[in-house]
């Protein structure tokens, strides 16, 4: 597959540095690499994440999972003219994780001019399957640019 990417300028830094005051910074969430046609985060498995039995919690490999497609579709577009939002995500949990970290890849099912609907696999550190997601998002026009971020 072709690079997918509107914006060719974008580094890890960069998407790190939108993170700040997110709640993926307060999970911890840091993107980790840049592919052709795919999205790459970590995110630790701490006291941030984990549910009181000490597991990983459902809710943060969802906040990961979306955090993951919303980005990656964000790059898909040109930030001047459209915005995205998301619509619907789910998630099957696989394994459980009590720690370390978690990773998550972000891949398109589909681009679509309204619509991106996003794969999201989040793996443990032994590259077993912890959790599948998918993420459909809706693609708008930016109507005020001075009432979103870029």
């Amino acid at each position: 597959m072709a690079q997918i990417w509107f914006k060719k300028e974008f580094s890890l830094e960069k998407l790190q540095a939108m993170s700040a005051g997110t709640m993926g910074e307060h999970l911890g969430i840091a993107f980790s690499e840049i592919g052709d046609n795919y999205l790459k985060a970590t995110m630790p498995v701490d006291h941030r994440t984990k549910q009181p039995y000490g597991l990983l919690h459902g809710g943060a490999s969802v906040a990961l999972a979306e955090t993951l497609g919303s980005v990656a579709s964000s790059l898909v577009l040109d930030s001047n003219s459209q915005i995205c939002v998301g619509l619907e995500i789910n998630a099957n949990h696989i394994r459980s994780v009590n720690q370390g970290y978690v990773t998550g890849t972000a891949t398109p099912v589909h681009l679509g001019s309204s619509t991106h609907v996003w794969e999201i696999k989040i793996h443990d550190q032994r590259e077993r399957l912890v959790c599948i997601s998918r993420l459909t998002v809706a693609v708008l026009k930016r109507r005020d640019a001075s009432l979103l971020p870029k």
